[in-house]
């Protein structure tokens, strides 16, 4: 038998919410998983993950699984994996709409199987607890051979960097300019922010923030940390987008920049930033994975549902969400400059441990 697989088709943020019920299985089964997840950021955040063995990627779930060859590839993989228990983390629409006609190709057993959709939601609570309480239910054909494990698992999400990442992420820095100085990341799109003829009207986006806030922001961090390296970051397609809220900062230093960066540098980044402001996307629950002092602008969502977590303990600072703020751009721009001035930001020394504490514990990793 493989380790367990899990299967969800979520985005950015629902896949890094994934890593502490991966973790219990690893812990549980002793073998690391296999993820069946959308998009191609899985192998890039699970790269130095020691509960994840492989990632099967899936770049849209939509369309009659005949017309699609990735489909057909995904469900030839997991009749690979067959012999596994498999743990599906999707609303039951979906997974009777997309997942059950994969597993019935790929001739998963169905006592091999559990399903999200039949543990109950509690009411406010947070999709990780829930996760947990799913990943102790164990399928049918296993229930023999897999005990429960009475070990507890923090209930948050910690994501780490290999050393390919760390190299990169390095040699970006000294190219652009920035090595040596605190980066304060700013994190001003989400996933619905770009549309496919420009960026989407603000009144159709409940977590779009003012151009010009972002700038007051920008503007505001950089006077009070002046040796800071200030960066707007965003995925390649949001690239435009960042240059017109650089425009609009009119910031003649080059402490305050943009970059559209690939997500496995995004992380690495994150592992060393003095802080990131972030309205409520997957870069934010990727933040306070990495352990990256946190701000992070709410909009019409639970805090007690969506709140980003740290694994490692690190701060996050929460404004608006419901059912006080129904939009981020009911938040004002002197409530984010007070809150990330009460961030505790990393220091120098404790970027500098952090990347020798990592970097032990991914060499013990490989070597094991």
């Amino acid at each position: 038998m493989t380790g367990p697989v899990v299967i969800r088709f979520g985005r950015l943020g629902d896949t890094i919410l994934l890593q502490p019920l991966l973790h219990k299985l690893h812990m549980r089964y002793g073998r690391p998983c296999q993820l069946l997840a959308l998009g191609d950021w899985s192998p890039a955040l699970y790269s130095a993950q020691p509960e994840v063995a492989g990632c099967i990627p899936l770049r849209s779930q939509y369309g009659p699984i005949w017309m699609r060859p990735q489909r057909w590839r995904a469900a030839l993989a997991l009749r690979r994996l067959r012999g596994s228990p498999f743990y599906i983390c999707e609303p039951e629409f979906r997974t009777r709409t997309k997942v059950r006609p994969m597993l019935a190709l790929a001739g998963v057993p169905a006592e091999h199987c559990t399903f999200i959709e039949d543990i109950p939601s509690i009411e406010d609570e947070h999709w990780v607890d829930w996760l947990l309480r799913f990943a102790d239910t164990t399928p049918a054909a296993f229930r023999a051979s897999c005990a429960s494990m009475a070990l507890p698992v923090h209930a948050a999400p910690q994501l780490h960097v290999s050393a390919a990442e760390r190299v990169d992420r390095d040699a970006w820095l000294r190219e652009q300019g920035m090595g040596g100085r605190p980066l304060v990341l700013l994190q001003p799109a989400n996933k619905r922010t770009m549309r496919w003829n420009g960026v989407r009207a603000a009144e159709d986006d409940d977590k779009s923030w003012p151009a010009e806030r972002w700038a007051a922001l920008a503007r505001a961090i950089s006077y009070r940390l002046p040796q800071a390296q200030v960066l707007f970051c965003g995925s390649a397609a949001e690239a435009g987008y960042l240059d017109t809220l650089l425009a609009v900062t009119d910031a003649e230093s080059p402490r305050i920049a943009a970059a559209a960066l690939p997500l496995g540098r995004l992380k690495a980044l994150l592992e060393i930033a003095h802080s990131m402001v972030s309205i409520d996307t997957g870069p934010a629950h990727l933040a306070a994975a990495m352990g990256c002092p946190l701000v992070v602008l709410m909009g019409n969502r639970s805090p007690q549902l969506w709140t980003p977590r740290s694994g490692s303990g690190s701060e996050v600072r929460l404004l608006g969400g419901l059912p006080a703020v129904r939009r981020v751009d009911e938040i004002e721009t002197a409530q984010v400059v007070s809150a990330w001035r009460a961030l505790r930001g990393r220091t120098a020394a404790e970027t500098a441990h952090q990347d020798a504490v990592e970097t032990i514990a991914y060499s013990a990793g490989c070597a094991g």
